[in-house]
């Protein structure tokens, strides 16, 4: 399948990463894994106003309805921006509100307020474990447990994280919000759009990894030349970039196939659809952790360093790798039977 943005897809991409470029979101970044969320959330209500959040809102609760394409072209630039928050979890709670209805009010409560950045949501599946992402910052933290939705009845303390900016904490249940065979469907689908979202996000960090490692080796000199005219070094380089060429179809992909089943009303994803974000959230995972490999190595004992700002996108890689589903979870989807028993839920 050939793949390409429209023009005003690829406009909207550059609209947003040139909004985040003149934001500063490395010291956003720092101040929010430091426990202030403030330029977060400044930055989370710029992208509010360029219309992210809403194009997981259907039109009746003013948003543009679920735009899986354009939420890719969303995430990847966030990713190359590092912005930090529960992201994809806002958006995977508000295709679970949405594919709940409007009997409960939940939708009419919470949709409207997502959409205009008003509502920053955290949520987690039990069954992937106890750990919700950004909890203590988001407004609501949403719970499914089976065939229960529950609101949160409070968090414990900030567990360490592979990348500091991931604040996990363990969410007690609360009261319940909805329940029934209704809520298994939605969050099949929630987690299946949070899941195409990190690989989409982590597409974003690979490709900001090579652009400033590639910077990097151009101008680091070694014997008088270049460290990037050295062709051990050239053929790293050319990995990582192989490996991001041929994650990009599939994330693309999956997105085209979500937003075909979601034209066709499907309930919850179909499973070819699944598959596809499987492969889609393998590839693009491995292709940024190596990319974050690379870059470690190719900048030498600068790389090692917090100071850094590389090191948000290194650790942001290796967390992008394992959320919402790690490379042996996807590949039992892809490929089910006995190699599904190794898989295992990883927490940061």
């Amino acid at each position: 399948m050939r793949f390409l943005l429209d023009a005003e897809q690829a406009e909207f991409g550059r609209t947003l990463g040139r909004m985040l470029a003149a934001a500063d979101t490395p010291a956003a970044v720092r101040a929010w894994g430091a426990g202030d969320s403030g330029p977060g959330r400044a930055a989370w209500r710029r992208l509010a106003g360029a219309g992210v959040f809403g194009l997981a809102v259907p039109e009746k609760h003013e948003g543009a309805g679920l735009l899986p394409i354009e939420l890719v072209v969303s995430f990847v630039e966030l990713g190359r921006h590092a912005v930090p928050g529960p992201l994809a979890e806002t958006v995977a709670a508000a295709v679970l509100l949405d594919r709940l209805g409007d009997a409960d009010g939940l939708a009419d409560t919470w949709l409207p307020a997502i959409a205009a950045g008003d509502a920053m949501v955290s949520y987690a599946d039990l069954s992937r474990g106890p750990y919700a992402l950004d909890a203590a910052t988001a407004d609501v933290t949403l719970l499914v447990d089976g065939d229960t939705l529950r609101a949160s009845g409070g968090n414990g303390p900030v567990q360490p994280s592979v990348d500091p900016v991931r604040r996990l904490t363990r969410c007690a249940a609360g009261a319940v919000l909805a329940s029934g065979p209704a809520v298994r469907a939605a969050a099949a689908q929630a987690a299946d759009t949070a899941r195409l979202l990190t690989a989409a996000q982590a597409l974003g960090v690979g490709r900001r990894l090579l652009d400033d490692t590639v910077a990097y080796v151009k101008q680091r000199t070694q014997f008088g030349v270049a460290i990037g005219s050295f062709q051990a070094v050239k053929h790293r380089l050319a990995d990582v970039l192989l490996a991001l060429e041929l994650a990009e179809p599939l994330v693309y992909g999956a997105a085209v196939e979500l937003a075909g089943a979601s034209q066709a009303g499907v309930a919850g994803s179909a499973d070819a659809t699944g598959v596809g974000i499987a492969m889609a959230k393998v590839a693009a995972g491995e292709a940024a952790y190596t990319a974050a490999r690379a870059a470690l190595q190719l900048h030498g004992a600068l790389g090692y360093t917090d100071e850094l700002d590389l090191s948000l996108w290194i650790r942001k890689a290796r967390a992008l790798r394992g959320a919402w589903g790690t490379p042996a979870e996807c590949r039992a989807r892809i490929l089910p039977g006995p190699a599904s028993a190794g898989a295992q839920i990883f927490h940061e």
